[in-house]
């Protein structure tokens, strides 16, 4: 049997993993002197609360090697095969301290791949090599079908403020400075080669930069059914209208709404609206098979 190994950066709704192969390993969050990580673990909905009363700014951390280190040693005493799923090594180094924690484990069989993209773009390849893994589906299809997914899903996200993001050092501060003057809402995309981020358009309100998110990906998918599941901060005005626009152009298939993971949204603060899609017909056998 194949186990999915993950991180943190995936974000996926319950009802997507339930009785699937998967591991979630916690990458580490602190805000305001507290540490938040597997032994103390934050809701999504709790931290946005936390942070959007705090003057502090949250920090992360990789997740430890000895974390990886025994979820693989528990893995491999089964006598079970690990994909290893993190997320985009252009922007943590979570895959890396995966590698290492595995050359400490001789003994796991494990397969690595990055998936060069995070938040739901991520689960959505780590729920797609467990079902078909459930599926009995070989490695190599398995890999075949991830490299697909990763090409062609798209990740695309606005928000209202850039201070977390200038902060986190995800854009350059003098640029940041100059976008939050002129009170300019970027449209940042997870860019497909190296998976790091990708300011491809602006606009000066935050209703037309959400938008802008629905008609950049209609100028790629036009009539084509999509896969679509929102993501977000805790921006409910901005879920419901980001779905209006969807509707009106867009022949989408909802994923469940879910809150992006706190060691996520500390890089981009609780104003976050976002988007991964891509092609419906990528998913329809595996969606069929659960």
């Amino acid at each position: 049997m194949l186990q999915i190994v993950t991180d943190s950066g995936a974000d996926l709704a319950e009802d997507q993993i339930n009785g699937l192969p998967i591991h979630v390993i916690q990458l580490g969050l602190n805000l305001e002197g507290q540490v938040y990580d597997k032994n103390n673990p934050i809701k999504s909905e709790r931290f946005y609360q936390l942070l959007e009363t705090s003057n502090d700014y949250p920090t992360t951390s990789q997740v430890s090697t000895g974390d990886f280190v025994e979820i693989y040693k528990k893995i491999a005493d089964q006598g079970d095969q690990i994909l290893s799923i993190h997320i985009s090594s252009g922007l943590s180094g979570t895959l890396n301290s995966a590698k290492i924690a595995g050359a400490m484990v001789p003994e796991a069989n494990i397969t690595y791949w990055d998936s060069k993209t995070l938040s739901a773009g991520l689960g959505w390849q780590v729920q797609a090599a467990a079902i078909a893994a459930v599926n009995n589906w070989s490695l190599s299809a398995i890999l075949e079908r991830l490299a697909l997914i990763r090409d062609q899903v798209d990740g695309l996200f606005t928000l209202k403020e850039l201070r977390y993001l200038i902060h986190g050092g995800r854009i350059s501060h003098i640029k940041g400075l100059m976008a939050q003057v002129l009170k300019i809402k970027p449209i940042i995309a997870v860019e497909h080669v190296n998976g790091t981020y990708d300011n491809i358009a602006q606009s000066i309100t935050f209703k037309r930069a959400v938008q802008n998110l629905v008609d950049i990906s209609f100028e790629k998918f036009q009539k084509e059914r999509v896969r679509v599941q929102i993501v977000h901060g805790n921006s409910p005005d901005g879920i419901a209208f980001l779905k209006e626009k969807i509707d009106e152009k867009l022949d989408a298939f909802y994923e469940t709404v879910v809150p992006v993971a706190p060691v996520l949204g500390a890089h981009t603060g609780p104003s976050l609206v976002g988007l991964i899609i891509g092609p419906m017909a990528l998913f329809t056998d595996l969606i069929n098979a659960t």
